[in-house]
């Protein structure tokens, strides 16, 4: 099958190969009730996947989803229903939010599904952090997405002179030459969570360690120092590149921005693909992907999982299991993630059905993996705490807003920091 023909597969055609491949199938009127945030076109598409792969099984969808890319609202919503005592059966979830619902004892334990099925040696250590607590499994990862990517009009990247940047200075000159052209450089959404996906990406191209003594170990002399004075000048000249319009706006519309040919480029993790898949466009033909400059072997991460609240029903448990092991399947997880654009959980997902930046990847993940330069984002809930997460969030919005200066911010980070821990 070439990689063409797989990307123009429908969810339906590709979903009946998944569900041949898992033998388990329930004829009860099972039913699982699901909060989640999967509502711009490309996340519908991918969700619609598991849908069905849960109705070849029996199991009725009951969907909840709250629009909002980044999950807070969700999570609002969730802390509603779980203090009213009425919490959904499944929810999409993200890095230390899964640690903190399960250090409250509100999650189910799906160990016996992930010991018949052997989560444990094909999930990798960074993942696992988040899908276990106290050496339970809690959770089921959908998906890796890596987010220290950058997505290129191609039309737009040749009429700059062609050339992908390899460095700070040749983004930079892209960009320059993007609005010398007349469109929007850099399209963007101003949502604290976006700024804060910039800022990410800026971070770790001033090199592995600093990231993780800033983002990670929360060293003051990395929160404060020249090298994060650098980060922000670095961010108010992306800031130069952005429109005047782009408060509030949703990420997928500033994906959309770049798939008409208004902005030349986006900074956003791997679900954008997702946006650029479901308009019919083409990587290496239609638009280009590539990670951050100065990041290349280096990959910040989140990742989507399905944490099961604790129910009574033995029905609603059986459901539950299901979706777990629905969610972990080899197959699926290839159908899903073609579609939704990032890369499996598992590490035994052959790329056969992955496009070009599909297989880029999935080849990123591998080696930052195995050399250690696989780190959880910061901006995504997956390297610090919520409330040192929403502190950095404050200070790098503020910034990006003319707030404050590059020193001031450094000096805002650090106390900002010091505050919330």
């Amino acid at each position: 099958m070439s990689i063409r023909f797989g990307l123009k597969m429908t969810a339906s055609a590709v979903i009946l190969a998944a569900s041949a491949a898992v033998s388990a199938t329930v004829a009860s009127a099972a039913s699982v009730e699901v909060l989640h945030w999967w509502t711009s076109g490309g996340e519908a598409a991918a969700l619609n996947v598991l849908k069905e792969d849960l109705a070849s099984k029996g199991v009725d969808w009951q969907d909840m989803p709250v629009a909002g890319g980044g999950g807070e609202a969700a999570m609002t919503t969730l802390r509603a229903r779980v203090t009213a005592g009425n919490a959904p059966t499944a929810v999409q979830m993200l890095g230390f939010d899964i640690r903190d619902w399960a250090a409250q004892g509100k999650l189910a334990n799906l160990d016996d599904v992930a010991a018949a099925e052997g989560w444990d040696a094909v999930v990798p250590d960074a993942l696992k952090f988040f899908s276990k607590y106290d050496g339970h499994w809690v959770a089921a990862p959908v998906n890796v997405h890596s987010t220290n990517w950058v997505w290129i009009n191609k039309k737009a990247l040749d009429a700059a002179g062609g050339k992908l940047p390899t460095n700070w200075d040749e983004f930079v000159a892209m960009l320059d030459a993007m609005k010398a052209n007349g469109i929007t450089p850099l399209a963007h959404g101003g949502q604290a969570w976006q700024d804060a996906t910039l800022f990410d990406a800026v971070v770790l191209s001033m090199g592995n360690d600093f990231y993780k003594a800033s983002m990670i170990d929360l060293d003051e002399g990395a929160l404060g120092g020249a090298r994060m004075v650098e980060v922000f000048n670095r961010m108010a000249k992306l800031r130069s590149y952005v429109d005047d319009n782009f408060s509030g706006r949703d990420w997928n519309l500033a994906s959309a921005m770049v798939i008409n040919g208004e902005a030349g480029a986006q900074m956003m993790g791997d679900w954008a693909k997702g946006e650029f898949l479901k308009a019919g466009l083409e990587p290496g033909k239609d638009f280009e992907c590539i990670r951050f400059p100065g990041t290349q072997g280096s990959v910040t991460f989140n990742s989507d999982q399905f944490a099961m609240f604790q129910v009574s029903d033995p029905e609603a448990q059986k459901a539950q299991k299901l979706m777990a092991s629905a969610v972990m399947n080899p197959t699926f997880q290839s159908a899903f993630n073609v579609v939704k654009g990032s890369v499996p959980a598992r590490t035994d997902v052959p790329d056969t059905a992955f496009d070009a930046c599909g297989k880029k990847g999935m080849k990123d993940l591998a080696e930052a993996n195995a050399n250690g330069s696989l780190f959880g984002s910061m901006a995504h809930g997956h390297a610090v705490p919520a409330s040192i997460k929403n502190a950095i969030y404050d200070v790098v919005t503020a910034h990006f807003n003319g707030e404050y200066s590059a020193e001031e911010a450094a000096a805002e980070l650090v106390a900002a920091v010091a505050d919330a821990k």
